[in-house]
């Protein structure tokens, strides 16, 4: 009887069930950093481009147009693609190790909340090649410009966003479920790692903060598809109400 996980020495279809059903948190863990590698690579690749234009005065490479696409996408492929999944890849290494936890509280959310992210920037990354070009509001996409004058393809950025936050709601509530029930005996809070703690108030952050981003790119949604006036001035909205709802996500 083989023991261990599975290699490709064992055939690739058992690799390949290995890696996409597991529920090791050191598996997970890895499967994060090497997609945060991935799109650490990819939002450079987007960096090269802005950098290439702006290498002299007046346009060389791109269009307006595209560069603006090509910054909000960096933008955005660093901070959701690469910071985050960097340090919950950490997380899901260190954590049950940190706090001598056989594994995380809930194995098989760990391993949703990895693989529901490479769709959520298949998505995002989709756009770049529909009509109308991805993103090209910022990274912050504030309102009036998200709303009124974005591509058609917006609608799939905001499915991506929503996706992002349902991965990142689903890892916090697996850190804190693992750091408030799994710790070993005698491993008291004042005795856990600054590293632990560090996550644990991260992630009742970010379970706090992030249905917050998912109401802000809902009412974009409701803005630009249902005649709403959020954040229309026109309407009685108030286009700084997107940055304080964005900024509430944001700085935490």
């Amino acid at each position: 009887m083989a023991h261990g996980p599975a290699t490709l020495a064992d055939g690739l279809p058992k690799y390949l069930a290995r890696w996409l059903f597991t529920t090791n948190h050191k598996d997970i863990g890895t499967l994060y950093l090497w997609f945060s590698f991935a799109m650490f690579i990819m939002g450079g690749s987007f960096a090269m481009i802005i950098r290439a234009e702006l290498f002299q005065p007046g346009m060389q490479l791109i269009k307006p147009e595209f560069f603006n696409q090509m910054t909000t996408m960096h933008g955005l492929v660093m901070v959701f693609g690469a910071i985050m999944p960097a340090f919950v890849g950490l997380a899901n290494w260190m954590i049950p190790m940190m706090i001598g936890a056989p594994d995380m509280a809930l194995p098989r959310m760990n391993n949703l909340s990895f693989w529901i992210l490479p769709f959520a920037f298949a998505i995002l990354t989709a756009t770049l090649f529909m009509e109308g070009g991805g993103p090209n509001f910022g990274w912050t996409f504030y309102a009036p410009l998200s709303t009124t004058y974005a591509p058609d393809t917006v609608n799939y950025f905001i499915f991506g966003v929503h996706i992002m936050g349902a991965s990142s709601i689903m890892g916090s509530i697996n850190i804190i479920a693992t750091v408030m029930n799994m710790r070993a005996p005698g491993m008291t809070y004042m005795k856990m790692p600054l590293f632990v703690w560090t996550w644990l108030i991260t992630a009742f952050l970010l379970v706090a903060v992030m249905p917050v981003l998912a109401g802000a790119v809902t009412m974009m949604l409701m803005d630009i598809n249902f005649g709403t006036s959020f954040f229309d001035a026109a309407g009685g909205g108030d286009p700084v109400l997107f940055q304080h709802i964005f900024w509430f996500f944001g700085h935490p």
